[in-house]
């Protein structure tokens, strides 16, 4: 007797839905993808202006070997779909005195400049070094793909975790070992990256900063949308199928079992296993919401901390500004208080902290010839936090924005603008059905990490699971590249596959 192939369907194409979709198909599941809007890529979207090309969202990848696994487990390698280069500096941060950081993985030059600031702290980097390395190997290596079903799972880690001092804060465990307040910034902003608060995000997230020194940072030639391009042409490559501009509505429930994906179109497609890499909130409050399971569990989630959101203003210039770094950080001259108001509301702050990217210091071919596209963004407060009208409020605060970066960074900018865009909070919501225009998902704090987050396959609908910044183990590539090893190990073993 012939048994069945088994069928999934992944909702949303982001890189967590995606590098699910590859190891799906890969093991023998027939997989199809739907997105919801006119390219793949969720929040790695590629806008093209005027010859600019500007990717939307991640552009700092840290760990290319989880890239690569993805690939390897489809038989293929990534070298034979993207090109990626390594960035250097992988950061430069900068403050509005005039100082700078280099921060990169060269020892030596970090000892150097930290040196600089206060020579006292060169041994408290390598003592926060080391101990970015301890929470590296036992949060990121040995649990960021393992899935957290079961409260015991918590409890068996639990005292590793508190010998580790996981309930400080980042920054509190970066002021245990450097005094010189620019470099506790320095060596404290990397939380922000993944939606987290430096003053309130455990200390376990120090280890991104032993992820970057051990792998680096690095850029796909063409962009980050060139590996979303690789990942696609991979994931086509051995059967997969992808259906654009594919809006689902809801997902049909028979007997506590999804069975199919409903898209606003009409289109419906029949699956055995169904995973939504799309929002969490979205996910049960509007796909499910027919259900009981879906209603209760999206009140729950509404009520947790959701990470901050950004205004983000993409931007070509008719000239060449490749001397800036491919990473810029400018800090403004508040920094704890600043970063309070981003995260409590309830107004829009009246300064700001950004991050400038600049692709061309690293690949010059996403612009015309002698001219540069950037995007700078700006942390502000969800919507929840910050009743703002962005419709209102974004004309003015991009030009603030772009005001300040020509003051302090980019001389002439505003002469020089060829096209600019926006992405505003209110974006986040409606474009990517963001729950209150949060840009990471929820806050990753103690109390909503590992066993509290919303697991990687949900406790009542058994077929159903999860993929992306919302789940296990969080946002950021390498975050929702785990998460969809981590659910892949689930549904296969459920699918009967592993």
């Amino acid at each position: 007797m012939s048994i069945k192939p088994k069928t999934a369907v992944v909702v949303g194409s982001g890189f967590g839905g995606l590098a699910l979709a590859v190891r799906l198909q890969a093991a023998g599941i027939a997989t199809t993808v739907l997105e919801r809007r006119d390219k793949p890529g969720g929040r790695a979207y590629v806008y093209e202006d005027e010859g600019f090309v500007f990717d939307a969202g991640p552009t700092v990848m840290t760990d290319p070997s989880a890239l690569e696994e993805i690939f390897a487990a489809a038989g293929r390698k990534l070298a034979d779909y993207v090109d990626l280069m390594p960035v250097d500096p992988f950061y430069r941060l900068c403050w509005e005195d005039g100082t700078s950081f280099d921060y990169n993985g060269d020892q030596e030059a970090i000892d150097r400049q930290i040196a600089a600031f206060n020579p006292d702290d060169v041994a408290g980097y390598r003592d926060f070094l080391a101990y970015s390395r301890d929470v590296f190997d036992e949060g990121y290596v040995r649990l960021g793909a393992h899935p957290f079903l079961h409260f015991r799972d918590m409890v068996r880690v639990g005292p590793k975790l508190a010998g580790l001092a996981a309930w400080q804060s980042v920054y509190q465990r970066v002021a245990r070992h450097i005094a010189d307040e620019k470099l506790r910034q320095v060596f404290s902003f990397h939380s922000l990256l993944v939606g987290g608060n430096p003053f309130s995000t455990p200390s376990i997230y120090a280890l991104i900063h032993a992820l970057e020194r051990k792998w680096g940072i690095w850029f796909p030639r063409g962009g980050t949308g060139a590996l979303i391009e690789g990942l696609v042409r991979l994931f086509r490559d051995i059967g997969g199928r992808i259906e654009l501009s594919c809006d689902v509505e809801k997902l049909d429930v028979t007997d506590g079992r999804i069975t199919a994906a409903l898209c606003r179109d009409g289109r419906r497609f029949a699956a055995d296993l169904v995973a939504s890499n799309a929002d969490v909130v979205h996910s049960y409050g509007d796909l499910l919401a027919h259900t009981r399971r879906g209603a209760r569990e999206a009140k729950r989630l509404s009520a947790k901390r959701f990470s901050m959101s950004l205004f983000v203003v993409y931007f070509g210039l008719n000239t060449d500004r490749h001397r800036l770094a491919h990473h810029t950080v400018c800090f403004g001259t508040r920094y704890r208080d600043l970063i309070d108001e981003i995260f409590r509301g309830p107004n829009l702050p009246h300064d700001f902290s950004l991050y400038l990217h600049s692709p061309g210091a690293t690949d010059p071919s996403l612009a015309p010839a002698g001219q540069s596209a950037h995007y700078v963004l700006a942390p502000v407060p969800h919507l929840g936090n910050a009743n703002i009208d962005w419709n209102a409020e974004a004309p003015a605060y991009r030009d603030r924005i772009l005001a300040y970066l020509e003051a302090h960074y980019m001389p002439d900018l505003r002469r020089d603008l060829v096209t600019s865009r926006v992405f505003t909070p209110l974006d986040f919501r409606d474009t990517l059905n963001a729950h209150l225009g949060s840009a990471f998902s929820l806050d990753p704090v103690l109390t909503q990490s590992a066993w509290f987050r919303p697991h990687n396959r949900d406790r009542v609908l058994e077929n159903f699971y999860l993929v992306g910044a919302g789940t296990h183990p969080g946002a950021g590539v390498p975050g929702v590249v785990a998460s969809a090893k981590a659910t892949a190990a689930l549904m296969l073993a459920d699918a009967g596959l592993a």
